[in-house]
């Protein structure tokens, strides 16, 4: 029995380098295959879990050499997506690569493209994306929804058997709902009122910091707008169980970056009066509780946070007028209270 053992014990070894070296054993075998095989996540989120199979409906990762040269694209949209256990295994020389990944712009709806494809001689840092100006302005109010968009990097060295690798990625869109009401509950109107977001944040670089400079500014308009009621109105410090009628808008948008001033702006149609014009990063990132900057979320300033957070909700309420009462507003259900406010 001891020599049996002894016997298989010598036989599982050899059988070890085999798989981990085997290329370098036997001459007449085939060789390992060699490069990285790579996981796709979403967790840059407000949830900080996860989401990528959820969120991505379609991928592009263009890979560069150590260089920067470019070396290949790979493409991939469907149903391998939404497996969690989903890796991009490739075959590559031996070397460190740079890895840049999009989701949404291969897709059959995009709102986003590669400036101009890489081929021989492209070097990564003339990667550029720029969203499709044309949709902003469609006909159809649904077509100026934004089809959401990625991107994510990587730098990673090769290995034989394959070497994992992750590639984090980053949500670039955004929606945010406006919803208007009447102070004393009475019915309002949407379509007495137009809406309209301005930034410059059209054309990313490789790096996904938005270029600016020679770049036209962008106007988003509503993708959809509505009508809907409420069970109960706020009448001083009591609530009131009454139908309360309020309009909304939604309107999708690019990266917000704390370096950009985007502006938010809703006029009455009946006179072009101004009911809101100010400038829309100012209240959105007061959302940004301080207990996001200890553990375990240590988020590092209102750029994170805008990174992270991706659907918001302005919640205005209006004089008999149609003016807004500046002095409140509710943001994704946190009431800013405005005193002295300069725009």
């Amino acid at each position: 029995m001891i020599a049996r053992f002894i016997g298989m014990t010598l036989f599982v070894v050899p059988m070890g380098l085999v798989i981990s070296s085997c290329e370098r054993i036997y001459d007449d075998i085939e060789p390992c295959p060699h490069g990285v095989s790579l996981r796709f996540v979403y967790d840059y989120n407000m949830e900080y879990a996860d989401s990528f199979h959820r969120s991505v409906d379609c991928l592009t990762l263009y890979i560069y050499d150590e260089q920067g040269n470019y070396v290949g694209t790979e493409t991939v949209q469907g149903e391998q997506l939404r497996d969690e256990d989903y890796r991009m295994r490739l075959e590559l020389e031996e070397g460190n690569y740079h890895f840049v990944a999009y989701g949404g712009v291969a897709c059959g709806g995009k709102t986003f493209s590669i400036v101009d494809e890489p081929n021989a001689g492209s070097k990564d840092t003339e990667l550029r994306v720029e969203l499709d100006r044309e949709r902003l302005n469609a006909a159809v109010p649904q077509e100026r929804r934004l089809h959401d968009m990625f991107w994510g990097e990587l730098t990673l060295a090769t290995a034989d058997l394959y070497r994992d690798g992750t590639v984090a990625m980053m949500k670039n869109t955004n929606n945010i709902r406006i919803v208007l009401q009447q102070e004393d509950g009475e019915p309002i109107d949407v379509d007495d009122f137009t809406f309209r977001i301005t930034d410059n944040n059209s054309l990313f670089d490789y790096r996904n910091d938005l270029i600016t400079e020679g770049v036209a500014p962008l106007t988003y308009t509503p993708w959809v707008t509505g009508q809907a009621q409420t069970g109960v109105s706020i009448v001083g410090n009591n609530v009131v169980e009454n139908t309360v009628s309020v309009a909304y808008a939604e309107l999708s948008t690019s990266r917000l970056m704390t370096k950009n001033d985007p502006r938010l702006r809703i006029e009455r149609r009946s006179d072009g009066g101004t009911v809101v014009d100010f400038p829309l990063l100012t209240y959105l990132t007061l959302l940004r509780s301080e207990r996001y900057a200890l553990p375990p979320y240590n988020m590092t300033d209102d750029q994170e946070y805008l990174d992270r957070e991706s659907d918001y909700v302005l919640f205005f309420f209006l004089r008999a007028d149609q003016s807004w009462l500046d002095t409140k507003i509710v943001v994704n259900n946190w009431v800013v209270r405005i005193n002295n406010a300069e725009w």
